[in-house]
């Protein structure tokens, strides 16, 4: 494997997967510090401070971080998560330090211009109101905070108007300076770039970020139960989360083969029950998002309000039935999703970038292809049943539902049956 790791001093991270036969580079930052790293009254302010970094510095304007990368073809882009912040760049080969230049800029010497800061504040508050414009977005949101209420981890990304108006730019550089630290940060670097030259532009240019590791967030308590809103929608929107499990769990490839084969494709058994059999809904699938410290196992779908409370009895009948009866054939498909996705992730100079810092963040190491692999290859239908029977006893479940008449209830109400089935 052409992965290189470098630790500096400092405990920054620089890791590069070198891609000889790709012409473009991609880049980027990744701080151990999301969403989840927020105190009571800083809602919102991890994604703020993601939009205002390219909002200016005392080099460059906003308009001129732009044109820079965008003058040589590259762009330029951001993400924050509950556990993660990313900045990166994807540009040819020849432009890598100057993306490395940008890139320590704008972490590194953010401006926090007021009226910057007061346009952008304007823009999330759009965002905000988009993404209550749409459900699916809504009915997740709620999920979340009903999985984990009262907790930066429950809580939107986003923020609200109110929260994200109230930052200025000293709560800003407060927030930046407490959560970006060296130790807790990871430069990747994949495609048509060379380790030791990427390696002498980051030590140039990210000195200043020093000290201990930022402080480690409380751990997440899973709490369950219901949240019904009623709105004029054409379409019912259901989601039911239950505890899964962190990252490191050793059962962890066992419980995403146990989500794939129940809800991760068109052949899976709830896209072939509830929609093919059925034909209670459009969509439907489940997912399983590991943390730190724990997980959320869940499920979605889009029905018709007279037709949800069968559609989740049918839900509830399959994952009862999957923990018993997963079979070797599931098992073996399930199997093969997961490999094909990261043979292609390899095929990507983007998404490798990204797979080694959050394996670095998460593991302290880049994991080889072969470890991941023979992970996924112990999986048995012996192990998935029991993964599976691990998530349903492990308390109530959370269940969001939005949209128009009284079946929400009862379909929440259907939800909680599930306990009873893991006694």
């Amino acid at each position: 494997m052409s992965v290189e790791v470098t630790r500096l001093p400092s405990g920054l991270t620089i890791v590069t997967d070198e891609m000889p036969h790709l012409e473009t580079a991609s880049l980027g930052v990744w701080v151990g510090s999301g969403s989840r790293d927020e105190l009571a009254d800083e809602h919102g302010i991890s994604h703020l401070l993601e939009h205002m970094a390219f909002k200016g510095t005392t080099r460059r304007s906003a308009r001129a971080i732009a044109e820079e990368i965008e003058a040589v073809g590259g762009d330029l882009n951001a993400a924050t998560s509950v556990e993660t912040t990313a900045y990166y760049a994807r540009v040819l080969r020849a432009d890598v330090p100057l993306a490395i230049d940008v890139l320590s800029d704008i972490l590194s010497d953010p401006s926090f211009d007021p009226a910057e800061l007061a346009r952008e504040q304007n823009v999330i508050v759009q965002e905000i109101g988009a993404t209550e414009d749409a459900p699916d977005d809504v009915v997740f949101d709620r999920l979340q905070e009903t999985a984990f209420p009262d907790q930066p981890v429950g809580r939107s990304i986003l923020g609200t108007p109110e929260t994200v108006r109230s930052f200025n730019p000293e709560r800003l550089r407060a927030y930046l300076a407490r959560n970006y630290r060296a130790p807790d940060m990871v430069v990747a670097a994949t495609g048509a770039v060379q380790h030791r030259a990427v390696v002498d532009e980051v030590q140039r240019r990210f000195g200043s970020f020093a000290g201990p590791a930022a402080p480690v967030p409380a751990p997440a308590t899973f709490g369950g139960g219901t949240r019904v809103e009623t709105r004029d929608l054409e379409q019912a929107h259901i989601a039911m989360a239950l505890q899964g499990l962190p990252i490191k769990h050793p059962d962890l490839y066992s419980l995403q083969v146990f989500t794939i084969v129940l809800g991760g494709g068109m052949s899976s058994r709830l896209f072939q029950e509830v929609r093919e059999k059925r034909g209670l809904c459009y969509t439907i699938s489940a997912f399983h998002m590991p943390y730190s410290d724990t997980g959320l196992f869940g499920l979605y779908s889009g029905t018709d309000s007279a037709d949800a409370p069968e559609l989740m009895k049918v839900v509830i009948d399959q994952i009862a039935d999957a923990t018993e009866t997963i079979s070797d054939g599931e098992v073996a498909r399930a199997k093969a999703q997961m490999k094909a996705g990261l043979l292609m992730a390899l095929e990507s100079s983007g998404a490798r970038a990204e797979q080694l810092a959050r394996q670095l963040i998460a593991y302290g190491r880049p994991v080889p292809l072969e470890e991941i692999v023979a992970k996924i290859e112990a999986v048995t239908a012996a192990s998935a049943r029991a993964a599976g029977r691990l998530l349903i006893g492990r308390g109530r479940p959370a269940v969001s539902a939005l949209g128009p008449g009284q079946g929400l209830e009862k379909t929440a109400a259907i939800a909680e049956t599930l306990i009873r089935r893991a006694a």
